[in-house]
């Protein structure tokens, strides 16, 4: 599939690399088509800030991240009825991110922990789900990260 996108120009996505989301995003419930775009070099790099870019509209892309790079202990509660489209669920197909919100001071980055998106591997379906548990809608990420990065020495 060919988009033409707005922070990474013309791309070429392999059919099996595409995302599909019945409802869409919360907001852009007519865009269903998605893939996830790495900010680093090496394929699947999981340990940054990745780009939920959309196929069906080159202009909106949302920047991502999985949860357990701030929380490791991120485990939402989420209605059983709200995951079935996804197909059969597991440990090994199943595949957690989060938005980011990267306004323009960086100390003020923050992640929707309350609507996480569920991606099923195996099926390439997904959904953005608002959780039961009090997860936050703007938890502030700056620190945490910062905090990682010194302990790393970078």
């Amino acid at each position: 599939m060919r988009a033409k996108t707005r922070i990474f120009g013309e791309i070429d996505i392999p059919q099996d690399k595409i995302i599909t989301m019945e409802k869409g995003m919360i907001g852009f419930s007519e865009l269903k088509n998605y893939t996830l775009i790495y900010n680093s070099e090496k394929e699947n790099d999981k340990k940054s800030i990745m780009w939920l870019q959309s196929m069906d509209d080159g202009d909106i892309a949302f920047p991502v991240m999985t949860p357990d790079i701030i929380m490791p202990d991120y485990k939402p509660t989420v209605n059983e009825e709200l995951l079935a489209p996804l197909g059969d669920l597991n440990g090994e197909n199943m595949y957690v991110i989060v938005t980011v919100n990267v306004p323009s001071d960086i100390t003020k980055i923050a992640c929707n922990l309350k609507a996480p998106i569920v991606v099923n591997t195996d099926s390439n379906k997904a959904a953005q789900l608002i959780v039961e548990d009090d997860y936050k809608v703007h938890f502030p990420i700056y620190d945490i990260i910062k905090g990682k990065k010194e302990r790393a020495g970078e």
